[in-house]
């Protein structure tokens, strides 16, 4: 079997090769990203494996399909970038990476949070140059302070007995609570009033048609004046203009973003020669009090190792007749939740 893998990065060949290795799977390293311009590339493959930023459209599956593409599978656990109905209609199955370590998601939303509260991004600049004033660098304790999650699957139960473990209080939001989240002491409530008691909000949903914007300018405004906000789940639960509006007036305090709705021109890849044209982005990155990484909160060498492995597997599954019913995607299957949860928030 030939396996077409987009986007593949150089940190992920080892693990990507080390799964394959005595499995049969002939693997075709295509840097580029998945489009209709480079669905070309996978003919003659049996298999292509994409990742978050990659276009799989009804173009895109067109053009894999009649190359002889039967199998998607997505190195990924989120599916929103692909067309489902058009797979469908081709004929063609899709698989992805449910979970590989919800740790490494979580533990990023943490670091994001400790670096935004005691500047130590700063800090490190300043000692850099000489300059070893504490001006500007007051934190303050998390011990005690209220953290409101957002979607309480695996990534967000993972972050809750985190935080726990600081000694915050902490809230949650997810239409189906989490029994062991619970029993954690972890008390579930609407989001607005989520919004209004908490000092930091962690975002951990996927994206869906009704979680699009779900931090949009009526849930910023609801939040506690000067309120951490951090998301590493999807980048268009954010309304990023709205967003902008509040850190302009003063009435968020602080962002950490790992995901940007428009970040698909952009992330993965190197621009540091490249005058950036998206003005928003732009914008958003002149904030001191914004810190921002680049899809990065899934990279652990336990999570490239899972992805690898599920990947593969999914791949040797679809050529024996019996994918996981837990890998596949399916849009008669999985339908979009009414509100969110962070299943498939992983990259």
């Amino acid at each position: 079997m030939r396996l077409a893998v987009y986007s593949h990065r150089e940190y992920e060949r080892p693990f990507l090769e080390a799964a394959a290795r005595g499995t049969g799977i002939e693997l075709l390293a295509v840097p580029a990203p998945l489009s209709p311009l480079t669905a070309p590339l996978a003919a003659g493959c049996d298999a292509v494996s994409i990742f978050v930023g990659d276009d799989a459209s009804a173009a895109s599956l067109g053009v894999l399909a009649s190359g002889g593409t039967r199998l998607l599978a997505l190195r990924c656990a989120g599916f929103n970038h692909v067309d489902l109905a058009a797979a469908a209609a081709l004929g063609m199955t899709v698989a992805r990476v449910p979970a590989y370590s919800p740790h490494a998601v979580a533990e990023h939303a943490v670091a994001l949070m400790l670096t935004l509260n005691r500047k130590t991004h700063r800090a490190f600049n300043r000692v850099r140059e000489q300059d070893f004033s504490l001006d500007g660098l007051t934190g303050f304790d998390m011990h005690g302070k209220t953290v409101g999650v957002v979607g309480t699957g695996q990534i967000g139960e993972v972050l809750c007995r985190i935080l726990i473990g600081f000694g915050c209080r902490v809230l949650a939001h997810d239409p189906a609570p989490n029994p062991r989240c619970e029993a954690m002491g972890v008390r579930y409530d609407p989001l607005s009033r989520l919004l209004g008691e908490s000092d930091i909000v962690s975002l951990h949903c996927p994206l869906t048609p009704s979680t699009r914007h779900l931090i949009d300018r009526d849930a910023i405004a609801s939040m506690r004046p000067g309120a951490m906000l951090i998301n590493t789940s999807r980048g268009a639960v954010i309304d990023t203009k709205a967003l902008i509006d509040a850190l302009k007036s003063g009435h968020v305090g602080s962002v950490g973003l790992d995901v940007y709705e428009e970040e698909g021109d952009l992330f993965f890849r190197d621009l540091s020669e490249t005058a950036i044209q998206d003005d928003v982005f732009v914008r958003l990155m002149t904030f001191p009090n914004v810190l921002i990484t680049a899809h990065q909160a899934f990279l652990t060498r336990e999570a490239l190792g899972a992805i690898a492995d599920t990947t593969i597997r999914n791949a040797l599954d679809h050529a024996s007749g019996r994918v996981a019913d837990s890998n596949l995607v399916d849009s008669r299957r999985i339908a979009p939740r009414a509100a969110p949860t962070d299943r498939g928030s992983i990259p």
